[in-house]
Order: structure tokens, then sequence, then C-alpha cells
């Protein structure tokens, strides 16, 4: 059983939902992040997303796209990303850590390594599940086959628009969680609408029996907790990201604790009554 089926299994038996927060991989400081990283930890993450800086995303709203390229401004590329894991894996072996991000990189780390060097290198540094935005599952039969023999599991992201088709292959291939993206639109956007979350995800669960995260939109405890009442795991992103981008670096990891803190109360507290 890889980190992340045995962390969705740990909640699922305590009654808890998974916080995962999503972080730039060297933003806003090329060598914050395993810090960072452990800082998340403590304040409740239980599985931490790691962006891999990419020039061209197209998931990305302009928080993320900017955090990007400022990391890539930095130097920061795979294969310090990977670095970045081994790092945060030497104090802590049991928060499951997912790498986002483009098959660009990925498939650039494979032309400059020899094929095969990055599913090799990811499961060595520590790495246990990957998300690439831009490979459907129609067209990632084999890298998906060769994640899992390493022991990594591959995420897919479902969306609003969606067919029936889509989820039964994304069913059929994905492990570890499935991302549904809550809106029509890029990361960050402020116009989630929590009723129509709420209607989608039994919907999906018809046809996908991993657990189920949400993200795009969920910016405060509310939200968060909200989403938490239908889905498995609640994604927080690019409001992380505005939290931290301007801090100096001895405020990064409190900034992100205060922030991430009061969500992770929210996702476990009892839910709010309402006055009669």
């Amino acid at each position: 059983m890889s980190r992340i089926q045995t962390t969705f299994t740990t909640l699922k038996q305590q009654g808890r939902k998974a916080l995962i927060p999503y972080v730039t991989a060297g933003f806003p400081y090329a060598d914050i992040t395993p810090a960072l990283m452990h800082g998340m930890v403590a304040a409740g993450a239980d599985v931490i997303e790691l962006g891999v800086p990419f020039s061209d995303p197209n998931a990305d709203g302009p928080v993320i796209q900017q955090a990007g390229e400022r990391a890539l401004a930095l130097g920061v590329g795979l294969a310090k990303v990977l670095g970045m894991v081994q790092t945060f894996r030497a104090q802590d072996q049991q928060t499951p850590v997912v790498l986002m991000g483009y098959a660009n990189p990925v498939e650039r780390y494979d032309q400059k390594h020899g094929a095969g060097s990055f599913i090799r290198d990811a499961a060595a540094a520590g790495v246990d599940g990957l998300l690439i935005v831009d490979y459907p599952p129609e067209e990632c039969a084999d890298f998906a086959a060769a994640l899992k023999n390493a022991g990594l599991d591959l995420i897919f992201l479902l969306a609003p628009t969606s067919t029936e088709a889509r989820m039964q292959q994304v069913a059929q291939m994905a492990s570890g969680y499935v991302y549904y993206v809550s809106l029509k639109g890029v990361t960050g956007a402020a116009s989630l609408n929590t009723a129509e979350v709420q209607a989608a995800l039994p919907r999906i669960r018809q046809h996908v029996h991993i657990p189920v995260g949400v993200g795009f939109g969920i910016r405060d405890a509310d939200t968060a907790r909200a989403i938490g009442e239908v889905a498995d795991a609640v994604v927080i992103g690019s409001r992380l990201i505005q939290v931290i981008e301007n801090q100096p670096p001895e405020g990064v990891v409190a900034a992100a604790q205060d922030f991430l803190r009061p969500i992770r109360a929210a996702l476990d507290g009892p839910a709010p009554t309402v006055a009669s």
C-alpha cells in the first residue's frame, strides 16, 4: 500500500478529511521548500502537492504562473525539485508528496538522463504520486504502468465538463486519489459554487472508487469546510501562494502555518449550526 493509500485509509478510519496544500517548488525562495513542507505538515497537512515550475502552464491562473516564473528565474528545475523531496524525506517518511506539473519537464528529463530516468529518480527521491495535467488517460497507459511498477500513484483531473466516458477512463487508470477541478477555469478563480460541487461528487463516485479531492477556488476555512462535507480531500494552492509570496525568508513558514491551521480546524470541527 502506497503512502497516499495509507494516509487516506487512516483518515477514513478517523472520520477526517485530507488537507492538501499546494506550493510551487522553489517559491518564494529557492531553498525554502523543504522547510515549508515540514511546516505545513506541522500545521495539519496530510498530503503535499509540490508544483514543478514550467514556463507554459495551461491550467494555472496568474498567481501560480507568476510563482512558477519566479522559481524558474531562481534556477529551479525538475532535478532540483527531486532534490527538495529527497531533503524532506530525510526527516519525514510518512507524509505523501505529489508532484503536479506538465509533460514537458518530465519528457525533457528523460531526454537528458535516459529513458525511464524520471520515474526511477522520482521514486528514489521519495515522491509518492504524479499529477501531469496534460497526460490524459488515453495517451499515458505505458507511463501509468511504469509508475505502478515503481510504486507511484498516477492522479488525474476531472472537471465539471467531464463526461461519463471520461470518468470511466480515469477510474480505470487512476490511483491514490482523483482531483476534481471545482470550476470551469484556471487555478485561483474566486467563483466557487459549493452547491454545484456537492451535487457533482455523487455522480463522480458512481465511477470512481478511490478518494476524491477537490481544488481550484478554495480560499478559506468556510469553503474548505463546505467542500470537506462531501469530498475526501480539500486542495488549496493559489491563496496559499498569495499568503507567502511577499514574506521575508524567515516569515514564510509561519505565514503558511497561520493560514493552514484554521482550515485544518474547520475540516476537523463539527459542522456549524444554523440558527432557527
